[in-house]
Formats: structure tokens, C-alpha cells, sequence
């Protein structure tokens, strides 16, 4: 009986520990969150809010880099994150897939520009998870998932007129992941699952995200313009995809990964 007593204290403590640090790894997403509800409750003022959050993204970046939360190749994978980000933005609204429906001065073709910081965010939480948890890999097939991960992202982009291959696509990435596994440590112990777990785990708290971010709208789809609902359990499927780009774009991005005391960072 002490014997399991103490093995679900650690089970709890790890657990308690490892939700602590994916606190840390979301800080950028959730300065970025508290910006958007801070905004929506502003009284109207002469700035529209999507400059304003603009204007905020800009200085949530500059600050983040200041205190040590960035390094300058986290930097640059958030900035790729944040252009790839703004080219899904243009396609998706154009074809009306959701919408922007408040004026702004920073606008181009329908999407404000500050669009590209929620996934300039996602891009920020896996550089952070990248080195706070220490993450590596067996099995990493790079150049395959990369290839699969290209074509996720075309794929998005050009469903809407060429037939929707997702889920040939997502067949090929559990595939190209097979037997890759990840590694993250979690105070003293390290622990593993298979990448492609890691991939639909995240996914499911952007779907999370997404529900908050068009309640405080952040945009809109077609069928919440007329009151809030629920984001469909379909997106779920597409974050877990679409999250192997930013994924990709971490992992092969040049230079050396850096290892940092974590002790720093918040």
C-alpha cells in the first residue's frame, strides 16, 4: 500500500510539473489571449481593434525577445510561423472559409495583418516545448515527414478548388511517423510517446484555443456571425495536420539547437 501511495504521488507531482511547464511553453498564446479580451472590452475608441492588436502582437514579440523568452532562432521560426500563417489567412478568407467582419486600417484582401500573430503563437509554443522539455528523437524520418508536412499545408490551401486529400495525407504522416518517438523530460524523469500522439494532443488544445479566440472574436466563421457556437470537432483533425508544418519548420531550421537553462524563463 505505501508503495502505491508513493507511485501516485509521483504520477501527480509529474503530471502537476509537466502542466506547469506547458504554462510556461504557452506564455506567448496567452499574453496573446489576454490582449484580444483585454481589447474586447475596451470602450470604442478612435483605433480599431484589429490595429490595435496589431500593435500589441508587434510589442508582445519585442518583449518576449527582451526577457529571454525568445532566442533569435526561435525568433525567426515564429516570424516563418507568422508568414505562413498570413498566406493560410488570405486563401481562407477569400473563399470565404471565415472572416474578419471589423474595419481596420492594417487590412489587406479582408485579414488583418495581426492574424498571422496566432500562428506566429503556435510556432512560439513549439520552440519553447522544444527546449523546456528537452525534446528529441528515435526514429525521425525528417525528410519524409517534411515532404508529407509541404503538402498538409498545399493541401489547405487548395482544397477548396482540387479534391480535399487530408486524410490520404494524414494516412502518409502516420506513415512517414511510424515508430518515431519523442522524448521530453519532465523534472528528473524523461518520458516518451509517439509523434504522431504528440501531433493530435496538440491539436486538440488548438481546437481548444480556436473556441476561445472566436468567442472573443479573434474572426469568425460563417455560422457564428449571428451569435457564438462551438467550433466543429472536424478542426481538431485539421490542427493535428497542420501543426506538422510548424513542427517541420522547427526541426529543420539550420544552425545548432540551443540548450538553455531553463531557470530563466517564466
Amino acid at each position: 500500500m505505501h508503495k502505491i501511495k508513493q507511485q501516485a504521488g509521483m504520477l501527480v507531482r509529474q503530471i502537476a510539473l509537466f502542466g506547469w511547464v506547458q504554462a510556461r511553453c504557452c506564455a506567448f498564446a496567452v499574453a496573446l489571449f489576454g490582449g484580444m479580451a483585454a481589447v474586447r472590452m475596451l470602450p470604442p475608441l478612435p483605433v480599431a481593434r484589429y490595429d490595435l492588436l496589431l500593435a500589441y502582437g508587434v510589442l508582445l514579440t519585442v518583449v518576449c525577445r527582451l526577457l529571454g523568452w525568445e532566442t533569435r532562432r526561435d525568433l525567426a521560426v515564429v516570424a516563418v510561423c507568422h508568414v505562413l500563417g498570413l498566406v493560410f489567412e488570405l486563401v481562407k478568407v477569400h473563399v470565404g472559409a471565415w472572416s474578419y467582419p471589423e474595419p481596420a486600417l492594417t487590412k489587406v484582401a479582408g485579414v488583418p495583418l495581426y492574424g498571422g500573430f496566432m500562428y506566429a503563437a503556435v510556432g512560439s509554443y513549439g520552440c519553447r516545448t522544444w527546449r523546456l522539455l528537452e525534446l528529441s528523437f528515435t526514429g525521425y524520418r525528417a525528410r519524409v515527414t517534411a515532404v508529407v508536412a509541404a503538402l498538409l499545408y498545399v493541401n489547405f490551401l487548395t482544397h477548396h478548388w482540387l479534391p480535399d486529400l487530408r486524410w490520404v495525407l494524414g494516412g502518409l504522416l502516420l506513415c512517414a511517423t511510424w515508430g518515431t518517438w519523442t522524448y521530453f523530460t519532465v523534472g528528473e524523469r524523461r518520458h516518451r510517446m509517439p509523434l504522431a500522439l504528440s501531433f493530435a494532443l496538440v491539436g486538440f488544445f488548438l481546437w481548444l484555443a480556436e473556441n476561445v479566440a472566436t468567442y472573443l472574436g479573434a474572426w469568425r466563421y460563417p455560422y457564428q456571425l449571428h451569435g457564438w457556437e462551438p467550433v466543429s470537432m472536424s478542426k481538431w483533425v485539421s490542427w493535428a495536420l497542420l501543426i506538422t508544418v510548424s513542427f517541420v519548420v522547427r526541426a529543420n531550421w539550420p544552425g545548432r539547437p540551443a540548450r538553455q537553462p531553463v531557470a530563466r524563463y517564466p
